[in-house]
């Protein structure tokens, strides 16, 4: 049997259950033709490069397969079919990846990321946790001075 990964692209409106309930079906089918899932990602719902079918986000599902190719083309026939699914690609590996996938780690790291920011400023605002007015917190309501560029 071959290593492949499957990757399709879910509709934004759909539930996470429902997602879940895609890779299931999709599961199922490969399961049928003697086939098996080594792994399953949900990636989430993500921001697509361009509008497809009028959604600009899509859940994003990734599994690895280690099937015969028969059994990949009645996945393909079958993802094709339903109408949840806006895009899909199925590509053959030559082996799998340990661990959890690139797309996994990229979240983890903006997470990281995103908790060592907010450490940083202290659980504060953007602006520092200052309450400004919109005069930029001077008092009497003066006009804010000029800067060079501006005056230019």
């Amino acid at each position: 049997m071959a290593l492949y990964e499957h990757v399709f692209l879910a509709r934004q409106d759909l539930a996470q259950a429902q997602v879940d309930a895609l890779a299931e079906n999709a599961n199922k089918i490969i399961q049928d033709g003697n086939g098996k899932v080594t792994k399953t990602e949900a990636w989430g719902l993500r921001s697509l490069a361009y509008r497809i079918a009028k959604n600009r986000k899509a859940h994003y599902v990734m599994l690895e397969i280690d099937a015969p190719g028969d059994v990949i083309a009645e996945l393909e026939r079958q993802t094709q079919i339903n109408e949840d699914v806006i895009r899909y690609m199925t590509v053959k590996i030559d082996e799998t990846e340990q661990g959890p996938s690139v797309m996994m780690r990229k979240q983890e790291r903006d997470r990281e990321r995103r908790a060592d920011r907010d450490g940083e400023r202290g659980g504060r605002d953007r602006d520092g946790g200052r309450d400004r007015d919109r005069d930029g917190g001077r008092d009497g309501g003066a006009p804010r001075p000029r800067r060079e560029e501006e005056m230019a």
